[in-house]
């Protein structure tokens, strides 16, 4: 897994990608404009092409934007709908002209209008904002959610579901958030529980539908339905809750994001977040005097092929 986190931009698009390097991160996940705003200034091509630069200077191997909290592709309101559709177009446009590899979002809430009556509007979402970039290259992945009130994707079947109605599979995929997962019920805090949870999902997704990571732990307890982020090893997550995700060779090309909380002015809880991701990476074969291939494959009940 590529190990990196969520950068602030407020010093610049460039600037944040030498920052994450300077604290560890392979991977780089930013907001484009202010997540509480519906539009924002323009990204200039200059400060684009900066940004570029930098991840390709720095060695950065993931790449994101995260989309803001406003827009809610899902909604039953006609005017919250139609804002968050043309927000969307331009977030999408923004990620391309960044060329980062994914835009990540919240699939949103029914609003009491129905599960049913939700997934249908988000398909019908994606699939007219697709149609305004039908050449593009960045994947927009959903991000599973907590289970809380009515939003949409809390489950691998609600996600699929989502993704089966939007006929661009090369275009759409799923990040999925730990802590979000954790919250919503599922526990994978032991090799057992985490294979039966891959099996799991790649029965209902596939497991290369899964394009990145947000690794959180959780304050909140298992079930909890509590969006509630906490420093790696520090929530009920805990260390061990991670080593298979990091070990896994399916992820092995994967961007893990971190989203964990911060001190004021200080990307020193991540250093600290992505130390202790790394510590748990098992040792490459060679240095375990094995002759075995895939030795950070899977240990759980899912082998990798």
């Amino acid at each position: 897994m590529h190990l990196g986190a969520h950068i602030g931009i407020a010093e610049g698009l460039a600037q944040a990608v030498a920052t994450g390097r300077s604290i560890g991160c392979e991977s780089i996940q930013i907001f484009s404009k202010s997540p509480q705003m519906w539009a924002g200034p323009p990204t200039s091509p200059a400060a684009a092409g900066e940004f570029r630069d930098a991840v390709a200077r720095e060695g950065i191997r993931g790449s994101a934007v995260h989309h803001g909290y406003l827009a809610n592709l899902a909604s039953p309101k006609k005017e919250t709908l139609a804002r968050s559709r043309t927000a969307f177009v331009d977030e999408l446009a923004r990620a391309e002209l960044l060329g980062v590899d994914a835009l990540i979002f919240h699939p949103g809430a029914h609003l009491n209008s129905g599960p049913e009556a939700g997934i249908r509007t988000l398909a019908e979402s994606l699939t007219g904002i697709l149609e305004t970039a039908p050449d593009g290259r960045v994947r927009i992945l959903l991000e599973n959610a907590a289970g809380q009130g009515t939003t949409l994707g809390r489950s691998f079947e609600e996600l699929q579901e989502i993704l089966s109605m939007v006929d661009r599979p090369d275009r759409l995929g799923v990040a999925l958030d730990t802590c979000h997962l954790f919250a919503s019920g599922v526990d994978f805090r032991t090799e057992e529980e985490y294979g039966a949870m891959v099996d799991h999902l790649d029965r209902v997704l596939g497991c290369p539908t899964v394009r990145a990571f947000h690794l959180n732990d959780a304050k909140a307890e298992l079930g909890s339905h509590l969006d509630r982020h906490e420093n790696i090893g520090r929530g009920q997550i805990g260390e061990n809750g991670f080593r298979s995700f990091v070990n896994d060779a399916r992820w092995a090309n994967t961007p893990g994001y971190l989203e964990t909380p911060l001190d004021p002015d200080s990307y020193d809880r991540y250093a600290t977040d992505l130390r202790t991701l790394r510590s748990l990476l098992a040792p490459a074969p060679e240095a375990a005097g094995s002759s075995r291939t895939g030795g950070r494959a899977r240990r759980g009940s899912s082998t990798v092929k």
